[in-house]
């Protein structure tokens, strides 16, 4: 049913989340984990290289720590730091690598309400063109 399954991260503690509902899947179906960090060229400078770096770094990181838990599963994963509008640049990936389904958390580091949506959550379910897995934030009463 799935053979590639993508996993867009920003490094917050809902997508280390999606990752493992990600890799429970990717095991059932035998499938591959993309790993996608998008630096978000609305909210900082991409036009001068040395300012990406630091971000670039930091994604990085993100993804190696989700590539880590992939490796620990036993699945095969395909990594990516990108830089773009993330929402825009997550649907793009799924086209242009035939990703099946998209398991991502409910909302990313930009701080909203629990049980609200984050808005890249949102344009990705809209837009897809693929199923979309969201997975919330066990409650932690925070």
């Amino acid at each position: 049913m799935y053979a590639r399954i993508l996993v867009p991260t920003d490094g917050s503690a809902t997508a280390a989340v999606a990752m493992e509902q990600a890799l429970g899947l990717a095991t059932s179906y035998d499938a591959d984990i993309h790993v996608l960090h998008v630096i978000d060229s609305w909210h900082y400078d991409t036009s001068i290289e040395s300012a990406i770096d630091p971000l670039r770094q930091r994604g990085n990181e993100y993804v190696e720590q989700l590539t880590k838990e992939a490796a620990t599963a036993g699945v095969p994963t395909t990594t990516a730091i990108e830089v773009g509008r993330p929402a825009h640049r997550i649907l793009s990936y799924a086209d242009e690598h035939d990703v099946d389904l998209i398991v991502m958390g409910t909302r990313g580091q930009g701080g909203l309400p629990k049980r609200l949506l984050g808005s890249v959550t949102s344009y990705v379910v809209t837009h897809a063109g693929v199923p979309v897995h969201v997975v919330p934030l066990p409650d932690d009463d925070t």
